[in-house]
């Protein structure tokens, strides 16, 4: 069935975090969400979203960047898009995600239907601590530990001399026990040099992945150190879309990608850099880039057909302190519930769109 699609219309919504959220780049103490609804001819709604991390201090696009390319460029060419419009991948991610909320419901079949199946209704999900404070993540992940919500965390370092990073993640490490599987991620802010020296000591306090810790551009330096060590890297920024993951691989990394549906330009996207990760050998994590609901369940229903060696992060929701859908996601015992329902099975408040969004 073809959606005849009459509108679409989008939102900057701007919401608070819980607290500050430490990155190496950014502190962020406020989230944006670019929201997106696709109206077809016959009332049927779908809703997309795109959201970045510390607006143009991450990478190249930013939430208003991202409202401005869907409103002016992609809305009109939506089914050719990815033919007709260069790179713009955060925005094209978020109408992908509204077609398939739209023909899921059309359909009467979740997304993950669409994309190939589920292979199960729930998923493991991580924690980040990313105060900045030692003593205050520890609080934070004991917290969750005894609260049961959470049984693995990662650590957002780099933006603090190495020396500093590595007593703050051993610390951390330390107080939350042996069993408890420690991350973290630095998020490019190392040099090749201090990198092989921040993987040998990550390596001996017990960390069990180090995501992204050089530039995205120095896809040596990050494949020298995948063969270097035995302690697993996580190639994120380095690896947005299938032929990054070809280019990777073929260049002799060994390790696990982070999948991001933002990235790659959609959740259908995405899960073709998956394709290319499991024909190379390559491990697969879910990564987020901190959306709220809508996002982070587009993206559940795309890692609910894989297998993830490496579990999830998609926690966007737990940083803010609300949110603008009906029912918000069920988080226990390491795990996050998939909606289930047709599209991605999910409602938005109207009364709390109206109100978060940017005027």
């Amino acid at each position: 069935m073809e959606l005849c699609i009459e509108r679409i219309d989008s939102w900057l919504v701007d919401i608070p975090t819980i607290r500050p959220h430490k990155l190496s780049m950014a502190t962020m103490g406020c989230q944006t969400l670019t929201l997106v609804r696709l109206t077809c001819a016959d009332g049927l709604v779908g809703w997309g979203e795109a959201t970045t991390i510390g607006g143009l201090s991450y990478g190249p696009e930013s939430p208003e960047g991202i409202k401005s390319a869907i409103d002016c460029y992609l809305a009109p060419l939506v089914a050719t898009m990815n033919a007709h419009v260069k790179g713009n991948s955060f925005a094209k991610s978020a109408l992908e995600t509204a077609f398939l909320d739209a023909q899921g419901k059309r359909l009467g079949l979740p997304v993950s239907t669409l994309l190939g199946g589920a292979l199960s209704d729930s998923l493991p999900v991580l924690w980040t601590l990313a105060s900045g404070d030692t003593q205050k993540d520890i609080a934070e992940g004991q917290t969750l530990l005894a609260e049961g919500r959470h049984r693995a965390f990662k650590l957002k370092i780099g933006a603090r001399p190495l020396a500093e990073d590595l007593r703050h993640t051993a610390a951390i490490k330390r107080a939350l026990g042996p069993d408890v599987s420690i991350r973290v991620d630095v998020n490019q802010a190392w040099d090749a040099g201090t990198a092989v020296r921040g993987m040998a000591a990550l390596q001996d306090i017990g960390i069990d992945l180090v995501e992204q810790p050089v530039a995205l551009w120095d896809r040596a330096a990050l494949t020298r150190l995948s063969r270097r060590f035995t302690l697993p890297i996580l190639a994120d920024e380095a690896v947005a879309d299938a032929h990054d993951g070809y280019a990777l691989a073929a260049g002799g990394f060994t390790g696990a990608y982070a999948l991001k549906i933002a990235k790659a330009g959609g959740p259908a996207q995405a899960l073709k850099l998956a394709q290319v990760a499991q024909a190379a050998g390559v491990a697969l994590y879910g990564g987020t880039m901190l959306e709220g609901t809508l996002g982070t369940v587009a993206s559940l229903h795309a890692w609910s057909t894989l297998k993830l060696d490496w579990g999830s992060e998609m926690f966007g929701p737990l940083l803010l302190k609300d949110d603008v859908v009906t029912a918000p996601l069920r988080f226990a015992d390491g795990q996050v519930s998939l909606p289930s329902g047709p599209g991605l099975g999910i409602d938005i408040d109207e009364d709390k769109l109206r109100f978060y969004r940017r005027k």
